[in-house]
């Protein structure tokens, strides 16, 4: 029997490209350092043992439950991923899950991607064997979709999967492709938690979800990928669907114009996308909450911030800002200390670069 296997797969933070992903959309997004970390151990029989850290909870079932379960729906996640293996054809069999993370609860930064990704990675290399890394990650995705029950697009499970030390990635959801961008040294990555938390599947998601459908279907396209902006401005639709079409289609606008931007060598440039980019999510798409905006708020009035916004699917969660790494504590001290002040809340900072994605570490 092969030994234990140990997977760790990473959080995600997108800079740019909000809910695009589902409207065949582009995206530019960075692994995190922090993550979901699986440790697997075949069993002789057809058992899954699923055990988490996080919450001290324990399941024990049959390998071939095919329905979510009711009590314990975090244990939903890997259920779902060993589903979709068994599905197409993977050999899988019994064994025991034990699920840790370093990821904050509720922040916004996709632990269920992570610990999806996590599963099909160790769950790999218990049954020895393959599974192509685009492959691995839509698999994931339609766990997430279809068993778990949130209509998320492809965004969290790519991003896990095709991280990248100091690089950020550029992904294509028409044509599912990812490709890596340098960013500069001097720059760092920090993430704000809000307190307020995050939770995709009791949230408006799906419901963003449906509207941009119908925009998209209001414009007689296939998808909001196929509209741009001036064309949504001029067009004679419901005032709602506009306002939920027009911040894809600005994303995915800033998207490009931001890896120009870092092609460019021009953080500054990519910073002021991002500010935009949080005041579409404000008033176009309305995935906000005044907390998220109270942190972007003070981010803007901060020396060494370059650019600031929500990060996720939005309401509640993490901003993200691009920050110079040298003025990042002052940064910290500035933004905690404000937003207590303004909202008497505790925000939680976390500083990162763009890391290494999803990996079997022993």
């Amino acid at each position: 029997m092969p030994h234990p296997a140990v997977a760790f797969a990473p959080g995600r933070v997108e800079l740019l490209g909000n809910h695009t992903d589902y409207n065949q959309g582009f995206v530019l997004s960075a692994a995190i350092h922090l993550g979901v970390r699986v440790d697997g151990k075949r069993l002789p029989t057809d058992q899954l043992n699923v055990s988490s850290q996080t919450n001290g909870r324990t399941v024990q079932l049959p390998l071939h439950t095919s329905s979510p379960l009711q009590t314990d729906s975090w244990a939903n996640y890997p259920l779902g991923v060993i589903n979709f293996l068994r599905q197409a054809g993977y050999p899988v069999g019994g064994a025991r899950l034990e699920i840790s993370s370093t990821l904050p609860i509720g922040a916004g930064l996709s632990s269920s991607a992570a610990l999806e990704v996590a599963t099909a990675l160790v769950m790999a290399r218990l049954f020895e064997f393959e599974i192509e890394p685009m492959k691995l990650a839509q698999l994931c995705q339609r766990a997430e979709n279809d068993f778990v029950g949130v209509r998320s697009g492809l965004l969290d499970q790519a991003s896990s999967v095709f991280g990248k030390s100091n690089r950020l990635i550029l992904l294509d959801f028409r044509w599912i492709t990812a490709e890596t961008i340098p960013i500069p040294d001097q720059v760092a990555l920090l993430l704000m938690n809000s307190g307020v938390p995050h939770e995709l599947a009791g949230s408006k998601y799906n419901e963003r979800h449906h509207e941009c459908m119908a925009a998209a279907a209001a414009m007689h396209a296939k998808s909001l990928r196929d509209v741009t902006s001036e064309q949504l401005k001029s067009a004679r639709i419901d005032p709602l669907l506009r306002r939920r079409g027009l911040h894809v289609t600005g994303e995915n606008e800033r998207v490009l114009a931001g890896v120009e931007a870092l092609r460019a060598g021009d953080p500054q440039k990519l910073g002021e996308l991002m500010f935009l980019s949080h005041n579409s999510s404000r008033v176009n798409f309305e995935n906000s909450t005044p907390f998220l905006d109270a942190l972007v708020e003070i981010a803007r009035k901060t020396p060494g911030v370059l650019g600031s916004r929500l990060s996720g699917g939005g309401f509640g969660g993490s901003t993200v800002s691009l920050v110079s790494k040298e003025q990042a504590p002052s940064i910290i001290e500035h933004i905690t200390a404000e937003y207590q002040r303004r909202t008497g809340q505790t925000c939680t900072p976390i500083v990162t670069e763009p890391s290494d994605g999803a990996r079997i570490i022993s």
